[in-house]
């Protein structure tokens, strides 16, 4: 037994043929519009600090969510100085603007409060492809527990970014 459709179900098929057709091509513009926008950059790597062979380590996650740690040299004197990690205890990326204060280490604990910016590099694996540029304080806290800060302005280069070696560009 063979039922057959009458007009009106013919038409609301094409309809929702249609409809469906629509909804389709409109979302493949939505995917190619949203696709066309400039992505975030990464501005995950090390980055220069105070002195030469200490710097940053940032690693920019989800969200704003930064983590990271900052190497320096410990403060005996001596050929054999020892490296010091103060890693981040509370951090925030919101679009250029980066914030951190690192956990203490030896008795010192940082703050940075400034931007990531453009640096001079013109590719990332030049050097200097993005600047930390803010104010650096270091918290220092003698044996009586009394914390004494000092600020300075600061701009920290990005080193050379690695190739994959399977990137060719």
């Amino acid at each position: 037994m063979r039922v057959r459709a009458g007009p009106d179900l013919n038409r609301l098929v094409g309809f929702f043929l249609i409809l469906l057709t629509g909804c389709v091509v409109l979302g493949q513009e939505a995917t190619k519009t949203s696709g066309a926008a400039p992505s975030t950059p990464d501005y995950s790597g090390m980055y220069s600090f105070l002195q030469e062979g200490e710097f940053v380590q940032l690693t920019v996650e989800d969200r704003g969510q930064v983590s990271g740690f900052i190497s320096r040299y410990g403060d005996q004197q001596g050929e054999h100085r020892a490296f010091v990690d103060h890693f981040f205890k509370q951090s925030k990326l919101d679009g250029k603007k980066l914030d951190f204060t690192t956990e203490i280490a030896q008795n010192a604990f940082y703050s940075f409060k400034g931007t990531i910016e453009r640096g001079e590099g013109k590719k990332p694996t030049d050097e200097a492809y993005y600047v930390l540029k803010g104010t650096l304080t270091q918290y220092t806290l003698n044996s009586s527990h009394k914390t004494t800060s000092k600020s300075q302005a600061v701009a920290f280069e990005s080193f050379p970014q690695e190739v994959d070696v399977g990137d060719t560009k």
